[in-house]
């Protein structure tokens, strides 16, 4: 529907399943009457559900514990996946929608076409008013493609379809000030304008590398909002959860506010799309040329390499106390400022990243120097 405002919801495993380990039927019946209300005023939505693997353990009759190797993992979710999609598909049918599987691959930069065709398939899939049901395509995934889990997914769907929300339904109420199994007086965090370290300790760290739980949320949330996407944590398991986050007598989870501009596919992808394989260290007055004026990363400025890395490669930027200050594509094969320094003379001209190939996470009025 031309026009419409874009929601992706994701679901994770916890959500989606019931006390026996099985597919929660009843709940996801649920869940697609509420999308169906969100779809009646005015909504496109996407729904990013985990549940395969679960489906396929459970119709295998697999045991209580959870296998953890790859290929097997691989192998129940190709029994699962048509098990849970036949669930969302009687779950909408009910509700007078048709579902779509759509099972994605990396959507990364070195494939603009992959990209454009998904972009489109969701357009077409609007405009017959049918609801994408997404997932990675888990079976034939392997570690150098895979999304790392569903959150982060969810996230870069809400980025390629230009969402306007995006919604992580779990089993905790939102992101709260502490564990709480362990603080009797940990409380829901309402509302989040900006994620920092501070933040990335409650939920239990930097989600780097994070297969669900709440620092892969925040994670996800840290995407969908660099890309301009509002993003709410809230608990699946509260009746009526999409249509109270725009009720204002209501407080349901955790709403992360949006960044004023979106930043692009490119950067994006920089940013939180390609695995790191280096980092270098950077001097005080590279810091300030990179976060005050949006400079390029020069030679100059490198006073530390960790990890060797080739032209192309995403890498790291810290400052000398090892804070984060950007990410970025290298233009120079390099495992140390000395091999940076002797490639003068050749054909590089002192730039290690270009700033049209660079995110800078640092914040300008952070800087002390």
């Amino acid at each position: 529907m031309a026009g419409s405002k874009r929601l992706v919801v994701k679901l994770g495993s916890s959500s989606v399943t019931n006390a026996e380990g099985r597919p929660d039927a009843e709940l996801l019946c649920r869940i697609a009457a509420e999308i169906s209300e969100q779809i009646a005023a005015g909504w496109d939505v996407v729904v990013v559900s985990s549940g395969a693997v679960t489906a396929g353990w459970a119709a295998i009759g697999g045991g209580a514990e959870r296998p953890e190797d790859l290929g097997l993992l691989q192998a129940i979710s190709a029994v699962g996946q048509h098990r849970l999609m036949s669930l969302w598909a009687d779950a909408f049918e009910a509700c007078g929608h048709t579902v779509g599987q759509v099972l994605l691959a990396r959507l990364g930069e070195a494939d603009r076409d992959q990209y454009l065709n998904a972009q489109q398939t969701f357009a077409h899939l609007f405009s017959y008013g049918v609801v994408p049901i997404v997932n990675e395509n888990d079976a034939v995934a392997d570690d150098e493609i895979r999304f790392g889990d569903n959150d982060r997914l969810a996230a870069l769907v809400a980025h390629l379809i230009g969402a306007d929300r995006f919604v992580m339904l779990t089993d905790a109420p939102g992101l709260l000030t502490a564990d709480p199994r362990l603080d009797d007086e940990a409380s829901l965090i309402e509302e989040v304008t900006e994620i920092d370290r501070s933040l990335e300790e409650v939920a239990g760290g930097p989600g780097v590398g994070a297969t669900g739980g709440m620092s892969s949320k925040l994670a996800a949330a840290r995407i969908a909002t660099w890309s301009g996407v509002e993003t709410v944590i809230a608990d699946a398991r509260t009746p009526g959860v999409l249509a109270a986050i725009d009720d204002p007598a209501r407080v349901v989870g955790t709403r992360f506010k949006p960044r004023s501009s979106r930043l692009g596919a490119h950067r994006l992808w920089i940013a939180f799309g390609l695995g790191t394989k280096g980092r270098v260290t950077i001097d005080a007055g590279a810091v300030r040329a990179l976060v005050l004026n949006g400079g390029s990363l020069l030679d100059v400025g490198v006073i530390g390499c960790d990890g060797a890395f080739v032209a192309g490669d995403a890498i790291e930027v810290v400052d000398q106390a090892g804070a984060l200050v950007a990410k970025g594509l290298a233009r120079i094969d390099a495992a140390s400022p000395e091999e940076l320094r002797n490639a003068r003379g050749s054909a590089f001209d002192g730039v290690v990243i270009h700033r049209d190939d660079m995110v800078v996470f640092a914040r300008a009025d952070s800087d002390d120097e």
